[in-house]
């Protein structure tokens, strides 16, 4: 039996063509979804366990999903009830089927209740609503999710009074016990579909609720009459009829292409065997063969903000473009976007794969940096439940950190690394102090990639003046010494030896064609591996030979081997953190999370740590991996500035 779910529905929200592709096993998804990495990764499984306590006595609808009448069946049983609280309730409606999380029945008046792993503040009045009359589009595919909930069970039951709310971690709440997290765990045994096993049996143990809902009644009913549509092209209505029609028909719908198809997860190369949905589409609609697949497209260029608008016109190949449609402006001293977009696109256009790099201007910034340099990289976390009392829901937590220092001779050392693997600890404030200790020691320039350890600090900071620690006052001080206030706090500061951003650096002064157009460190570090000699030269030799001290790796330990002529990721020589899936992977399955920072892997492991019952093996194990990727993800910028550094020297002989 086939039935328009409330998941397809919102596939195809996204492209309705994608519900063609959805779940035929000879095409491509990158897509790959894992409920244990996820439940690890984002909480939301807890958070769902959690909500349910907050509405006790209820029933848990168990089966299989696609049991449809029967689970449809036992629901109906049920309602037969006056009273009623159903977990997982389902409803079947002429080929539209749903389930409910937590479904509240009073005679014929319904309390329709979805419940995410998002967070909101109570105070914001925009938080579904927008000041211009418009839904905000991180919450569009959740409105519309409970919307189709509640159109599917109104359909069962017309004379239902059916009220909507979503229920979510309220970021003005502050945990009272500790160890809320824990009480949650997440196990692949759990044997129901969260997988997640309670360890208490009342809501009592929880302390204080962290949790809120927002009534979304009026909101879901106006949606449904199509005052708020998804966008231009689809409201409720018309996505209804179109994605029901032809999902259960089994009908490519033939939806226009747009620049949104970039971000396909029906895509594939073809040396996995598996078919392009992408291709299909592109075929159908543009008649594109091999040569036109083969150009490079305006999909590619890096922060392509005109890009859906050109797209809209029929520009869809860079040797399309010119000066005028990208809006080539330059800026003095550094790469404009624009400028740093035309170079990509005619090195793309000559197939020339030689580096860009403004020699005097990358220079100038070498020359205000001091010895020792000290390159620096930390994981963290952010979950719905916290781990300690006194903290909010998605508080930053930092659990790691790693450091390579560039001394002015050449040596290059692991300096230090730190890890907490405790469950249940809160590490910041061990965290901060373990930094401090190891880059107080000189005035040489620390380097970050991007923004996210400036952040992170800011937020430590915050966290430090609302603590009693003894040494709160100390650690402030080092941490805006190290660091600059973010645009909405209260207290401003630009610190002595604020942290540069190598990411920034390669933005102004550095393109390299082979990154095709990310600046991602997991890109960037492969592109250069396989565009510098010197870097070639050295990291083919072991540890011992070019004297690089590891804090976790033997002497014997290599970093880059060559492959039919292409130097090989280092990162593919780590272990996988968890068993059959790689780091790219798992970055994959949690990409999206708006919750989420940087790390997928990273923080999906320390959920492992925290909140399963992990044996010290694995504990050890999993702990030894986390400290070889950090590792590499410092020194990944130490052969940045290595490379950078020769370029320049070679620039000036």
């Amino acid at each position: 039996m086939k039935v328009l779910t409330k998941s397809r529905f919102k596939l195809g929200l996204e492209c309705p063509n994608k519900l063609y592709y959805t779940g035929k096993k000879e095409y491509a998804n990158k897509k790959q979804e894992d409920p244990f990495l996820l439940a690890l990764a984002e909480g939301g499984f807890q958070i769902e366990e959690y909500a349910r306590m907050h509405y006790p006595g209820g029933v848990l609808l168990e089966g299989k999903d696609g049991d449809y009448e029967y689970l449809w069946g036992k629901t109906q049983e049920l309602l037969q009830l006056e009273n009623v609280v159903i977990y997982e309730a389902a409803f079947l409606h002429n080929g539209l089927f749903v389930r409910t999380d937590i479904l509240i029945k009073i005679g014929t008046n319904i309390k329709l209740i979805e419940v995410k792993s998002k967070s909101f503040d109570p105070k914001d009045d925009y938080l579904f609503v927008g000041k211009r009359d418009g839904l905000v589009s991180s919450w569009k595919p959740y409105l519309f999710d409970i919307s189709f909930q509640k159109y599917v069970i109104q359909s069962c039951f017309p004379d239902w009074e059916i009220n909507s709310s979503i229920m979510m971690a309220d970021k003005s709440k502050i945990a009272t016990v500790d160890g809320l997290n824990q009480f949650f765990r997440v196990s692949k045994k759990a044997g129901n579909r969260t997988g997640v096993i309670k360890i208490i049996d009342s809501i009592d143990s929880t302390g204080d609720s962290v949790l809120g809902s927002k009534d979304v009644t009026s909101l879901v009913a106006d949606i449904i009459n199509d005052k708020y549509p998804y966008s231009s092209e689809l409201n409720f209505s018309n996505a209804l009829t179109i994605f029901k029609e032809n999902y259960l028909t089994d009908t490519y719908i033939n939806w226009p292409t747009s620049y949104s198809c970039k971000s396909c997860e029906f895509v594939t190369d073809g040396t996995d065997g598996l078919k392009s949905g992408f291709k299909e589409c592109f075929q159908k609609q543009h008649k594109w063969g091999d040569s036109e697949f083969s150009k490079p497209k305006t999909f590619d260029v890096w922060s392509f903000r005109k890009g859906n608008e050109l797209f809209n016109k029929g520009v869809y190949f860079m040797n399309e473009l010119t000066e005028d449609n990208i809006g080539l402006k330059e800026e003095v001293g550094k790469l404009s976007m624009s400028a740093r977009q035309w170079i990509q696109i005619q090195k793309e256009i000559e197939e020339d794969n030689s580096i860009y790099i403004d020699i005097e201007g990358l220079k100038a910034e070498m020359n205000s940096w001091n010895y020792p340099l000290h390159f620096i990289d930390f994981e963290t976390s952010a979950v719905p439940l916290p781990f300690n009392a006194g903290r909010k829901p998605y508080e930053q937590i930092a659990f790691q950190f790693s450091i390579h220092t560039y001394y002015e001779d050449g040596r290059i050392e692991h300096t230090q690394q730190y890890l907490n693997n405790i469950k249940g600890a809160f590490p910041n404030f061990d965290f901060i102090r373990a930094l401090r200790d190891s880059l107080n020691n000189d005035n040489g320039t620390i380097f970050r990639y991007s923004n996210h350890e400036n952040t992170i600090v800011n937020a430590i900071y915050l966290q430090l003046l609302n603590s009693d620690e003894s040494d709160a006052s100390e650690l402030v001080h080092f941490i805006k010494s190290i660091s600059h206030s973010k645009s909405d706090s209260v207290e401003k500061w630009n610190g002595d030896r604020d942290m540069v951003d190598l990411w920034e650096i390669v933005k102004k002064y550095y393109y390299n064609p082979l990154t095709k157009g990310s600046n991602s460190l997991k890109y960037v570090l492969p592109a250069i591996l396989n565009s510098c000699e010197y870097l070639q030269n050295k990291y083919t030799k072991t540890l011992k030979e070019i004297k690089l001290s590891s804090l976790n790796f033997k002497d014997n330990h290599i970093w880059l081997s060559n492959t039919g002529g292409v130097y090989d990721n280092p990162y593919k020589k780590l272990p996988n953190l968890f068993e059959d899936w790689t780091a790219e992977e798992i970055d994959e399955v949690v990409s999206g999370m708006e919750e989420l920072a940087d790390g997928g892997a990273a923080l999906t492991a320390y959920g492992k740590m925290q909140y399963t019952d992990i044996s010290d093996a694995e504990l050890n194990e999993l702990s030894t991996a986390l400290l070889k990727y950090c590792e590499l993800d410092t020194l990944a910028m130490v052969m940045l500035y290595e490379h950078l550094k020769k370029e320049v020297e070679n620039g000036y002989k």
